[in-house]
C-alpha cells in the first residue's frame, strides 16, 4: 500500500507543472475572449443605435469599460489577479494611465492593440482591424 501512495504522489508531482500552465493558458484565453466581446459588443451598440461608444481601458485598475453617451449601455470587465494588461497601443500614455477611445457609428473603429499577460509571463495581444472593424486575439511573441 505505500508504494501505490508513493507511485500516486510521484504521478502528481510530474504532471502538476503541465496541469497549473493548462490552467494558466486557459485564463489568459477566456480573459481575452472577454476583451473580444467587449469591443465587438461596443462597435455593435454604437451601429446598431448610432450613438457613439467609449471604450475606457485602465491598466492600473485592470479594468476595461464601454459606456454609450446616454448610460443606457453599459458593460464592465475586471480581469482576474492573474491576468494583467501590459501596455494599449496606438499613443504615448504613461504606464498605467487609463485610455479611452470613442467608437463612433458609420465610422472605423479605431486600431487599438491591448496586450494581456499572466504572471508566468504568457502573453497575448487583442487588436482591432480598423479596416474591417473586426478584433482579432493572438499569441504575443
Amino acid at each position: 500500500m505505500m508504494v501505490v501512495v508513493t507511485l500516486i504522489a510521484l504521478l502528481a508531482s510530474l504532471t502538476f507543472p503541465s496541469v497549473a500552465a493548462g490552467l494558466d493558458s486557459l485564463r489568459l484565453r477566456s480573459a481575452s475572449d472577454s476583451i473580444l466581446a467587449l469591443i465587438n459588443t461596443a462597435a455593435d451598440r454604437a451601429e446598431r443605435r448610432q450613438q457613439p461608444v467609449q471604450l475606457i481601458i485602465s491598466p492600473k485598475e485592470n479594468t476595461l469599460a464601454a459606456v454609450s453617451a446616454d448610460a443606457g449601455f453599459s458593460r464592465h470587465i475586471e480581469l482576474g489577479r492573474n491576468i494583467h494588461i501590459l501596455s494599449v497601443a496606438p499613443g504615448n500614455a504613461p504606464s498605467g494611465a487609463s485610455r479611452q477611445f470613442l467608437i463612433y457609428p458609420g465610422g472605423t473603429v479605431p486600431a487599438i492593440a491591448i496586450e494581456i499577460a499572466t504572471a508566468a509571463g504568457h502573453r497575448r495581444v487583442i487588436a482591432v482591424d480598423p479596416i474591417t472593424g473586426s478584433a482579432r486575439s493572438e499569441i504575443a511573441k
